[in-house]
């Protein structure tokens, strides 16, 4: 199945474990309007509305009608990567800290090789 604006911003609000109702508090376009972007019928926004949304989530608007990241984007990552961030973005501070620091190794380890 072909990824369309719909799919992908349903996924990018799942992933990011926003509802509707927050992503309207944060770009002011309205719920209804929102959920006819989610809707059976999938309507397109228009440009601007589009670049709110995608603002809003911290991807770009290619992303969300492609479900492709821009090649230039270096904001955008894969899945595992973005996984492990939101991972470690609801950690402890000392938790954090240990998992950069396991990471400073396995990057060492990997220059190595």
């Amino acid at each position: 199945m072909e990824a369309d604006f719909r799919t992908n911003l349903r996924a990018e609000l799942d992933f990011l474990g926003l509802t509707v109702k927050e992503l309207s508090t944060k770009t002011g376009i309205a719920q209804g309007t929102l959920n006819c972007y989610l809707g059976a019928r999938a309507s397109m926004p228009p440009a601007d509305i589009a670049v709110k949304i995608a603002g809003a989530l911290g991807v770009t608007v290619e992303f969300l009608i492609t479900g492709q990241k821009a090649k230039k984007q270096n904001r955008l990552f894969d899945n595992n990567v973005r996984s492990t961030i939101q991972i470690l973005v609801e950690l402890s501070e000392k938790d954090t800290g240990t998992m950069l620091g396991i990471a400073r190794v396995l990057k060492k380890q990997s220059e190595k090789n």
